[in-house]
């Protein structure tokens, strides 16, 4: 963000959403009821099997386009590899588990660009449509919505101590499971109306994408960290053995300027400031739409459906953070 602010605005008009919103995707108006959602997203390896790297890859980059409530129609891989290391048969299977998750969501994928890299990179180019009755953006909060999660955290954490070989075999089984799922509620929640703002929750963490919807919506926001739910509570546990990654201190460090912390824990400050991949989506939702919005994701089964906290009007410091 630093970067683009350096740029021009795009001032198209039919340019919806565009990279001065801080949102998860690109909105392009198409005519009066339809519109295209594009993003883009990609990583180096965080798990060892290459077939499960690419379906988190794949899973992830979806995402941007189901929390706008959209619908991927097309995707193009994006892969750079180092090829005098790593097998053609290798590089397939990544490409073959991230084809697995675009099947499963419905979108084609179309071709792609390959490229040397010094470290194996992969994830997809994604285009969808969405109906703009039904859009879901980050600027649509409102003081007195609630607001839900629907995948616990702690990805940051585990895929770090799998990479340092210090974590028990089924918490690492359940955090890659998670990452592999698709957020397709978030088509299925938009078509129905039934959220005022949404976002996925990626590598800024919780806390990060939920300042951005709250800066864009121009409110403030509650949360209750003993309501945040984590993956497991080993996740905790390594945490305070130091098995943090970068990017996650680097997101504590961000949040402490536009957090009031309260008494809560420093665990807890950086299982809410964890960097994700592939996370859930972090709702909005007006209280008289709640128990709609808990019907929807429980046919769905969502990994969670955690009210976690709440929409209030704006003030300083920009989010308050209780037990």
């Amino acid at each position: 963000m630093q970067v683009l602010r350096q740029l021009p605005l795009t001032r198209d008009p039919r340019v919806l959403v565009g990279s001065a919103a801080a949102d998860d995707a690109g909105v392009y108006r198409l005519d009066r009821s339809r519109a295209l959602v594009q993003t883009v997203d990609f990583f180096t390896p965080i798990v060892d099997d290459p077939f499960q790297y690419g379906e988190i890859a794949a899973a992830n980059a979806l995402s941007d386009i189901f929390a706008m409530g959209g619908r991927p129609m097309t995707a193009l891989n994006i892969v750079g590899m180092p090829t005098e290391k790593i097998p053609g048969k290798i590089i397939a299977t990544i490409l073959r588990g991230g084809l697995s998750k675009a099947r499963e969501a419905d979108c084609a994928i179309i071709g792609g660009h390959t490229i040397r890299s010094p470290e194996p990179l992969y994830g997809l180019a994604v285009t969808g449509m969405v109906d703009l009755r039904h859009i879901m953006t980050n600027a649509k909060a409102r003081p007195g919505d609630l607001l839900l999660l629907t995948k616990p955290l702690g990805t940051g954490i585990v895929t770090t101590a799998i990479k340092r070989g210090s974590v028990s075999r089924s918490l690492e089984k359940k955090t890659i499971a998670l990452m592999s799922r698709i957020n397709i509620i978030g088509a299925h929640l938009a078509k129905r109306g039934l959220v005022c703002a949404a976002t996925d929750v990626t590598g800024f963490g919780l806390l990060g994408h939920l300042a951005s919807m709250c800066r864009a919506s121009g409110v403030s926001a509650e949360i209750l960290a003993d309501r945040v739910p984590a993956i497991d509570d080993e996740v905790l546990e390594l945490i305070a053995h130091g098995c943090i990654p970068g990017g996650s201190r680097d997101n504590l460090e961000t949040a402490n300027k536009i957090a009031d912390w309260k008494r809560t824990p420093r665990l807890r400050r950086v299982l809410l400031t964890d960097a994700q991949t592939s996370g859930g989506l972090l709702l909005s939702v007006a209280p008289s739409r709640l128990n709609k919005v808990l019907a929807l994701l429980k046919r769905y089964r969502t990994a969670c459906a955690a009210i976690i906290g709440k929409i209030v009007p704006a003030r300083e410091p920009l989010l308050c953070i209780n037990e």
